[in-house]
């Protein structure tokens, strides 16, 4: 994965295939785009490239009112480069490329830094100042500038299209397994393992904590298998949200009790994957009424492994 930025864009002298976007969550619909480039690149001799942005454009225009990630930027990478992707590029949004007109970031990012000889986009793929550029216009520009630009017909499931705000959509609405429908996985989170406040060991449910960056599209009480810490996933069950009864603000912390567990993992890197919703989150007067609550949870996603 390399970062760049606009005012110091590598020149390149290899040629490429190349995709970009933002690929948030690398669902279907991308899986199919990185699999249509590897396919073309083998074909044509060229190198596969992936073209991201970061932050995502509407992060850097509306931060207030950005959508969640469906990915960080680590899970994102992982993902293009298990479709056979080695070269991912991160380009820096900011005011310098958000001004930057479409025709000058097809000359410049494309043709002289990427030596783009094939280009995939999706069919409503947009860009530049303004989001004026689009599929017409690379095909134009690329007469002349030598390089091909082909558009992919979106990806759909059940006659809809499979996207990233439909994914959100479902996990907000705590439809599972309609999201990993369209994923093609489990949704998850990746991080680390932090010290938290022992509140959990203290009512008989210790948990692995994880710091969160970027606010998930989801909330509630899950059941949940968290990968990293042995061969094989480890069932359990999550609380993702403000934690109403114990806490008064409104960071988000992602909980996790794993059931049979009691190694000490602080500093491990996990994935957690979510695989069924049990409820909202519930604010509860008293802590004995929390953890009768929370027994019931455990109990529930026990029977859900079972099931």
């Amino acid at each position: 994965m390399k970062r760049i930025s606009l005012d110091k864009l590598p020149h390149g002298t290899v040629g490429t295939a190349l995709t970009l976007g933002n690929f948030d969550g690398v669902h279907r619909g991308h899986q199919a785009m990185l699999q249509r480039l590897v396919k073309e690149s083998a074909e044509r001799g060229l190198v596969p490239v992936v073209l991201t942005f970061e932050p995502y454009p509407r992060e850097f225009f509306a931060p207030l009112q950005a959508p969640p990630r469906l990915t960080n930027l680590c899970q994102k990478y992982g993902w293009i480069t298990r479709a056979g992707i080695d070269q991912v590029r991160v380009l820096r949004f900011n005011r310098a490329l958000a001004s930057l007109p479409a025709e000058d970031f097809i000359r410049r990012v494309i043709v002289e830094s990427v030596v783009a000889r094939w280009v995939l986009v999706g069919d409503d793929f947009r860009f530049g100042a303004r989001r004026t550029g689009d599929v017409s216009l690379l095909q134009d520009m690329g007469q002349t500038l030598g390089f091909e630009c082909a558009a992919l017909d979106s990806v759909c499931e059940m006659g809809e299209r499979i996207s990233s705000s439909a994914i959100r959509t479902s996990l907000a609405a705590g439809e599972l397994t309609r999201a990993a429908t369209l994923l093609g996985r489990h949704f998850s989170v990746v991080g680390r393992v932090a010290y938290g406040r022992q509140l959990g060991r203290q009512l008989g449910f210790p948990t692995l904590n994880l710091p969160l960056r970027h606010i998930p599209p989801l909330a509630g009480i899950f059941v949940v298998e968290v990968c990293g810490l042995a061969p094989h996933p480890l069932p359990g069950v999550a609380s993702l949200g403000v934690r109403p009864t114990v806490d008064t603000g409104n960071s988000v912390i992602l909980e996790v009790h794993l059931f049979d567990f009691s190694r000490d993992i602080y500093g491990a890197r996990v994935e957690v994957r979510f695989l069924h919703k049990l409820r909202d989150e519930a604010r509860f007067d008293h802590l004995d009424d929390l953890v009768i609550q929370m027994k019931q949870d455990a109990a529930q996603a026990r029977a859900w492994f079972v099931r």
